[in-house]
């Protein structure tokens, strides 16, 4: 039996076209959109063939029916900067993410979702009460995967073929998800995932994820989550130099570019100083890239995940398999992370009365 739904998100995965799928499966292209809509049902050598063309294995294909993620759902950083088809594929491996997200937690208890939707509050206001609520004072935050893991946040990577999207975010089910770039700089994604945070909880259930305003927003939410008002008051002089703000972009691991618009946001730079600050760090370098950053944050859960499940004989090879994707579409989920192969017990097969209670909490 083939399911229409996983037909065309397998297709939709792949970026390509009805017309292009149909010659590498070499079947026409009507009776292929007859699959995907329901009018007709392939024999099992015509569904092997799409299989073979997408790459995924036929039981992917004829598995239970699959629900998209809708276009108007996510918060994509640069909606019309990029294109209709990339934009089906990251949201169709989000939809692989949410399945992934449903076999865990079907075997692992996972930190329960406290994350606040405040639809009216400025974002500078928002920032503050996530903070307090969290209760991370008014020091630099810690780990931002870390930190959104332990609050029941569902952190994932990014394919590496889909380097124009940055980042973004939506809820499912109560669930909140976050997808990050791993490409960008350590910098860059401290502030990818406190921007996308931002959506959650300003954007959460109420008011629209996208537009000017909303990236805004969710930009000035960031900002002000990363660098607290009070901290950075206390700590930089009015009229920072470039040296200065280079130093201390350390303390909150941001990217001097951020810092310097913080301070410019805070009035500690006149917009004389501003400007002239952001010049001289282009020509330095800092506005594409930020010259000897930190190093990436990447996930807490997924290494706990898999230390777990290599007790019990598994590896992402036969979490793939159950989940009937390739073990290249789990892997492009999980950080670039690598496992080492090691010879499993003999609990292969075997699950506890009890799920295991994974207790994670936000590295300093």
């Amino acid at each position: 039996m083939a399911t229409p739904s996983r037909i065309r998100l397998a297709r939709e995965r792949r970026a390509l076209t009805l017309t292009r799928l149909a010659q590498m499966a070499g079947i026409s292209q009507q009776s292929l959109s007859n699959y995907e809509n329901a009018h007709a049902i392939p024999t099992r050598e015509t569904l092997e063939k799409i299989a073979e063309a997408l790459g995924f294995p036929p039981a992917f294909l004829g598995a239970d029916e699959v629900e998209e993620v809708p276009s108007k759902a996510v918060a994509f950083r640069a909606r019309t900067k990029t294109s209709m088809r990339k934009q089906k594929a990251v949201r169709a491996q989000a939809a692989l993410a949410i399945e992934f997200n449903d076999w865990l937690t079907a075997r692992f208890t996972l930190p329960e979702p406290s994350v606040p939707t405040y639809g009216k509050p400025s974002p500078e206001a928002a920032a503050e009460m996530v903070r307090s609520m969290w209760e991370l004072g008014d020091t630099a935050a810690p780990n931002m995967v870390h930190l959104l893991e332990a609050h029941g946040i569902r952190v994932f990577s990014l394919d590496t073929e889909h380097q124009e999207v940055d980042a973004f975010s939506f809820w499912r089910d109560s669930v909140p998800y976050v997808f990050l770039n791993t490409a960008k700089s350590g910098e860059r994604g401290r502030f990818d995932a406190a921007h996308e945070l931002g959506h959650l909880v300003i954007h959460g259930h109420e008011r629209p994820l996208n537009g000017p305003e909303a990236e805004r927003e969710a930009n000035q939410f960031a900002s002000a989550f990363l660098m607290p008002r009070a901290d950075v008051v206390a700590r930089m002089p009015a009229g920072s130099q470039v040296d200065q703000i280079l130093k201390a972009k350390a303390i909150w691991r941001v990217s001097a570019m951020a810092l310097a618009h913080r301070l410019h946001d805070l009035g500690l730079l006149t917009d004389w100083q501003y400007r002239s600050t952001c010049r001289q760090l282009a020509e330095m370098g800092y506005r594409r890239s930020e010259p000897d950053g930190i190093r990436r944050e990447t996930s807490q859960v997924l290494p706990k995940i898999f230390t777990l499940l290599r007790r019990q004989g598994q590896n992402p090879a036969t979490v793939a398999e159950q989940l009937h994707i390739p073990l290249t579409e789990l892997n492009s989920l999980m950080f670039g992370l690598s496992f080492t192969s090691q010879q499993g017990s003999n609990m292969r097969g075997k699950t506890s009365a009890r799920k295991p209670v994974l207790r994670i909490v936000p590295s300093k």
